[in-house]
């Protein structure tokens, strides 16, 4: 019941942040929804993969390429997904540091149980 919880309180805030950033556009709650199933599968497939091969990158950089790292991660999901666009890596940039502080939130909120 908790995932599924984290689930509809990551889709809201992908409709939050579609509202937000200019760019980024979800058609509907549905569409949000496999949203945020699509992320949670890019971020446990692909992401560490795509870390591990860009180490050297992300050490030079002190950390910071893991912005950009995200950022083409989101563009993925809006490729991959209907209903939900990503026009531009700067949408993406913006999209996914709101939603990455955004997801820190509901993190927080379900390991409390608060919900």
């Amino acid at each position: 019941m908790n995932l599924v919880i984290r689930f509809v309180l990551f889709a809201l805030c992908v409709i939050f942040v579609s509202w937000i950033i200019p760019g980024i556009s979800v058609s509907g709650f549905l569409a949000a929804i496999l949203v945020s199933i699509v992320l949670g599968l890019i971020n446990a497939l692909v992401k560490p993969v795509v870390y591990f091969i860009s180490l050297p990158i992300n050490i030079l950089t002190l950390g910071l390429f893991s912005f950009v790292i995200n950022a083409f991660l989101l563009m993925l999901a809006g490729y991959i997904t209907p209903g939900f666009s990503v026009d531009g890596f700067l949408s993406a940039l913006l999209g996914s540091i709101l939603l990455s502080i955004l997801g820190i939130g509901v993190n927080k909120l379900t390991e409390e149980g608060k919900f």
